[in-house]
């Protein structure tokens, strides 16, 4: 059993609005309603936020490592209004073509966490939009998480048409805001 209660976050499509041609400066950084208030949430319910991205506008030079922080600044600033807090940000700065072992669908960066922190990833739920979120978190065997925001309409029509059977037992929220509310209303 973990000492601590986390919960894995991924940005795009789940905190912030999402953009098929990725999120490149803090101007393009808008929260998702509620999302914020949420992770606040699981703060002051002793949670540790942890958010797993892949950020390949990075390698494609669409943004740097400096904006990137920039970007993070701006979210740190907006949730502290609500009391929130983010423990750490992993971030696959590679393309798929890298074929790298950190870019999601690939469970490297929940491995790296999980040591880390030292933590059994089984107990950890992993709040995700698109396929390769809900992919990593079961190849890292966290328990995987899907919101409808961002991607997570068509990701939750490619899963309910079959296409893939392994995730359609994944629970599915509107939202991170109704998850949030749900996990906080179980027994612990």
């Amino acid at each position: 059993m973990n000492k601590f209660k986390l919960v894995i976050l991924d940005r795009d499509g789940v905190i912030n609005q999402d953009s098929d041609s990725f999120i490149k400066s803090p101007e393009e950084w808008t929260a998702i309603p509620g999302s914020l208030e949420a992770i606040a949430r699981l703060g002051r319910e002793k949670y540790i936020v942890v958010i797993i991205t892949n950020q390949s506008g990075i390698s494609q030079g669409l943004l740097s490592i400096n904006m990137l922080n920039k970007i993070h600044q701006k979210m740190f600033s907006e949730l502290s209004r609500f009391g929130g807090e983010i423990s750490a940000i992993f971030f696959c700065p590679h393309s798929r073509k890298e074929n790298c072992s950190c870019r999601k669908p690939a469970p490297g960066l929940f491995f790296k966490l999980a040591e880390r922190l030292n933590v059994d990833l089984r107990e950890v739920h992993a709040v995700g939009d698109s396929l390769r979120d809900l992919q990593a978190a079961r190849a890292a065997s966290a328990r995987p998480i899907l919101v409808r925001t961002g991607k997570g309409e068509r990701t939750y029509e490619q899963i309910r048409s079959g296409q893939h059977q392994d995730l359609a037992s994944t629970p599915v929220y509107p939202d991170l805001e109704s998850f949030v509310t749900e996990l906080l209303h179980q027994p612990h």
